[in-house]
């Protein structure tokens, strides 16, 4: 091969090297910025450009994601002179590439700064305690002191979230003791409540016994009073029914004589128990008496028969 040809296969090969190199592939939300002799030309979006070879280059290249940076841990002093040791993150996004490259020289370490100079701030005029309730009113703060310096800088701050705020172990010694001692005034104050639910439930519980009790008492006397009526008018009903089955006997034929002969023997019967019962007795000095208590029923006897007849 003659040198001619040496050098024409070198020029291919170099025309072809720099056509390649020219050639730029932009990734999906990523931002390519072209300079063209040193100034600012335009800036690449996603796919494929080609640049003015030996003219064009690309000076910066920026993600249009949303970038978490770590904020490194920092000393601050509380309003009560208490050293804590507090960290965060910071979540921003590039809006505008051409700001973010010529606004700042490095907008993530301006941005980090701004948060913990921020951070001392806020903590400074808060008491220890409150730090930890007001984790969200000093990650609101953070924001917007942020985005409001980052704004000629083409970068929007979407949220900061503090991770730890770290105490000395001398008050967190102390925080300990004092969480201790309010779970256990707690765990007191429910045992208290529990019992005296408890002693109100055994209450409620013998006041309705004893309602129940009475109630029951009172109807087992209804019914015990109910019974006696009953018994008491059927005892009537057949008091009733002996003596109007006697009166049918006594008008019958010979009626007369056995109620005679019933009194006697019923008379006799009850004078023999009184003797048997008492060592003395008084015998009736008229032995006619008996007689006399046979005419007086044999009267009554008529009278009821009469009676009989005239219903």
């Amino acid at each position: 091969m003659t040198p001619a040809t040496f050098i024409l296969i070198g020029l291919i090969i170099f025309i072809l090297f720099v056509l390649i190199s020219t050639i730029r592939i932009v990734p999906q939300k990523s931002a390519f910025l072209v300079e063209r002799l040193g100034k600012y030309n335009e800036t690449l979006t996603a796919g494929f450009h080609v640049l003015v070879p030996f003219v064009d280059k690309i000076a910066y290249k920026h993600s249009l994601k949303e970038q978490a940076i770590d904020v490194e841990s920092q000393i601050c002093i509380t309003r009560d002179n208490i050293a804590v040791e507090v960290d965060g993150i910071l979540y921003l996004q590039v809006i505008d590439p051409q700001k973010a490259s010529y606004g700042i020289d490095n907008y993530k370490f301006a941005s980090t700064q701004i948060a913990q100079t921020t951070m001392r701030s806020i903590i400074g005029k808060l008491e220890l305690d409150r730090t930890f309730e007001e984790r969200e009113t000093i990650n609101q703060s953070i924001v917007e002191a942020v985005d409001k310096a980052s704004d000629p800088w083409g970068v929007k701050v979407s949220r900061y979230e503090v991770k730890n705020i770290t105490p000395p172990q001398s008050i967190k010694d102390a925080m300990e003791k004092q969480m201790r001692a309010e779970r256990e005034k707690r765990a007191l104050i429910a045992e208290s409540e529990g019992d005296k639910q408890a002693k109100i439930n055994r209450s409620e519980g013998d006041k309705q016994e004893l309602i129940r009790r009475s109630e029951g008492e009172k109807i087992k006397r209804i019914n015990e009073a109910e019974g006696s009526a009953v018994e008491i008018e059927r005892i009537a009903q057949a008091t009733a029914l002996g003596i109007r089955a006697i009166a049918l006997a006594i008008n019958e034929k010979g009626g007369p004589d056995a109620v005679n002969l019933r009194i006697a023997e019923q008379y006799l019967n009850e004078f023999g128990k009184l003797a048997a019962t008492n060592n003395s007795m008084i015998i009736p000095t008229n032995l006619a008496d008996i007689s006399g208590i046979i005419a007086a029923a044999t009267s009554v006897i008529t009278k009821t028969k009469d009676t009989a007849k005239l219903m």
